[in-house]
């Protein structure tokens, strides 16, 4: 039955409800309504006029201001509201859910008292509004239906910029509880319309009701349910079905002068070349973010983009590095810019490329000039790191064919990347899916501005996902492995490094990356052969040197070559011991893992100790075959 404080809807907002006959959608509602008491409850469709009073909404309310170029906006949020929570972001548990030591915590009983209570009266005087989005394109094998209820017109304004419509899917589920559930609430806004206690954000996850609380915040890591947070619960679904929900990049690979598409996705921590690897120019675009994987009929992998859009960090986008991303950036269509600098409403951000940067404009901290400090005597920039932009993938010009196609793609090649300045190589290719496996588990990044805390902090994310894993992370490693070997062919497995350094300055242009992923794309197809080592199999010389030439007109030099692929044994010895360190400390680690770990530490040692020396270029391996 629904609730008295329904009859804040309105005839359209409770036909629309009411179309959906689903008894599970009203009750929530009634709950949530009950919970938070709004002063009206607006329920949409994905009509364009329910899409176009949202986008009207958020600039009505002043979370979004227009830009000069149409279609344009900009949204800021709070000065310590810029960044994932990750200290703040719990999985709410019970005795029985057993998680990774490494996942936030908190019981359930406890948790939900706290998360509920921040939530009580929250919507006090706001409109509650309701939306239905399905997670992967519709009528698919992949689809997954979630109800976003928020009192923040700009997270659902950004739904509609990266997810699907799902009102119709809902219909599908014939009244069933299938479907996600994400609660939001800005709470008390300041006189910037912001945030005001975000001493108290919360972002609650339940596993065990399929739903997510978030409270007192508005960057969309942390409110936009659908994204990490709607993550988590994938992977809970995914890990007790056979399947795979991962942080992944779903992208077509077009070597020159080839009649072919290969499909990778690929697992990249933020702010390390996962977007720019997804928009590598020649290539097309699935997805930059979120895959699910599952197996067909003919036991191939099939992948799909979850999302319908893009939540791009826009730092060091320029003309020469991106320019598909910055031609999109600077052109009319519908976009969201977040956190950077606004004057005479044009938007700057760092690293775009220009000298004409304005010494006065308004960005997330407020009015800003050039030298301003904060509370903390610390010089504010222009724009944040992590500033964003939200766009829809079928704006770009390099949007895949298949990027809505409910089939999925097959999957021939997965990458794995990390930021890392002194131990891997640019790209290498795993000895066989067990070792790829291990590629994921022990990557590695250098921390950005993309999670609150200190930068620069060598930190272990398996598979880029360690946030989000709400299973026993060896559960997980796992269900990798057995995933792989249910495949007819499996996917070849590399692990890419575009952030090795040499006297402190990059080895490479954000633009070599294009060679490296060529170079995995030809081997796929036995196009190069290559070198075996401990770390997996590296590319010769000669086709890197040949690659160079023909996608830059470039000279790659042996010199080049040798520093940036060299065995560098103690390195990698050192990560082997941190490895050992993280993963002793998880309980249910597959055997496979520790062999795989074992064996590599076992060799490395020999070939250092019978060569006598540290760092062993590509030749030592070459001359060993």
């Amino acid at each position: 039955m629904l609730s008295p404080l329904l009859s804040l809807l309105d005839a359209r907002s409770r036909q629309v409800l009411d179309s959906l006959k689903n008894v599970h959608v009203e009750d929530q509602l009634s709950e949530f309504a009950n919970l938070c008491k709004p002063s009206r409850i607006v329920v949409l469709g994905e009509s364009k006029q329910d899409i176009h009073f949202i986008r009207g909404l958020a600039k009505v309310r002043h979370e979004e201001t227009k830009l000069k170029i149409r279609g344009h906006t900009v949204h800021f949020d709070g000065y310590n509201d810029l960044a994932r929570d990750v200290g703040s972001t719990k999985v709410l548990a019970t005795p029985e859910i057993k998680l990774s030591k490494r996942i936030n915590s908190i019981d359930r009983d406890k948790g939900l008292s706290e998360i509920l209570g921040l939530l009580s009266g929250s919507m006090t005087g706001r409109e509650m509004l309701v939306k239905f989005y399905c997670l992967g394109p519709t009528n698919s094998n992949f689809s997954l239906c979630a109800m976003q209820v928020s009192d923040s017109a700009y997270v659902m304004h950004s739904e509609d910029l990266l997810y699907r419509q799902g009102y119709e899917q809902f219909k599908k589920l014939n009244g069933s509880n299938q479907f996600f559930s994400f609660l939001h609430s800005t709470g008390e806004l300041d006189g910037r319309n912001t945030t005001k206690n975000y001493g108290k954000r919360r972002i609650y996850v339940d596993l065990l009701a399929n739903r997510v609380y978030s409270v007192n915040n508005q960057y969309a890591g942390n409110s936009v349910g659908l994204k990490k947070l709607a993550l988590r619960l994938a992977i809970s679904k995914a890990n007790h079905e056979g399947w795979l929900a991962e942080h992944m990049l779903v992208a077509g690979v077009h070597p020159p002068g080839k009649e072919r598409v290969t499909y990778f996705v690929g697992a990249y921590p933020s702010a390390c070349g996962k977007t720019s690897t997804a928009m590598i120019p020649g290539n097309t675009i699935v997805g930059d973010d979120i895959a699910y994987l599952r197996i067909d009929r003919g036991k191939k992998c099939r992948a799909v983009n979850i999302e319908h859009g893009i939540f791009g960090i826009i730092q060091d986008v320029n003309a020469q590095d991106d320019p598909l991303i910055y031609k999109a950036l600077t052109t009319p269509r519908e976009l969201i810019f977040s956190n950077v600098l606004v004057s005479d409403r044009t938007p700057y951000w760092l690293g775009m490329g220009r000298d004409d940067i304005p010494e006065r404009g308004f960005n997330f901290s407020g009015n800003w000039r050039k030298g301003k400090r904060d509370n903390d005597d610390a010089e504010v920039p222009y724009a944040h790191p992590n500033a964003r932009y939200t766009m829809r993938l079928s704006e770009l010009d390099n949007v895949d064919p298949k990027y809505d196609d409910g089939k999925g793609v097959v999957v021939t090649g997965v990458l794995y990347g990390g930021r890392d300045s002194d131990t891997n190589p640019p790209i290498s290719e795993a000895l066989d899916w067990d070792h790829g496996v291990y590629l994921g588990a022990t990557l590695e990044s250098e921390t950005t501005a993309a999670i609150i805390g200190k930068t620069g902090i060598r930190r272990h994310d398996p598979m880029a996902n360690i946030d989000f894993v709400v299973i026993p992370l060896g559960k997980y490693l796992e269900n990798h492995f057995k995933f792989g070997h249910r495949l007819k062919n499996k996917p070849r497995v590399f692990a890419t490094n575009y952030f090795l350094k040499r006297e402190g300055k990059y080895t490479n242009s954000k633009l070599d990356k294009k060679v490296w992923i060529l170079w995995a794309e030809g081997r796929i197809h036995g196009d190069y052969d290559a070198i075996r080592t401990p770390l997996g199999y590296l590319p010769k010389y000669e086709d890197l040197k040949g690659l160079f030439h023909e996608i830059f007109n470039k000279e790659y030099s042996k010199d080049e070559y040798d520093f940036e692929f060299n065995v560098r044994i103690s390195k990698y010895l050192e990560k082997i011991g941190r490895m050992e360190t993280a993963f002793e400390g998880e309980n249910y680690i597959p055997e496979k893992f520790w062999k795989v770990l074992r064996n590599q530490k076992k060799e490395l040692i020999q070939i250092g100790q019978s060569a006598g020396v540290d760092s062993l270029s590509p030749d030592f391996f070459s001359r060993k075959e």
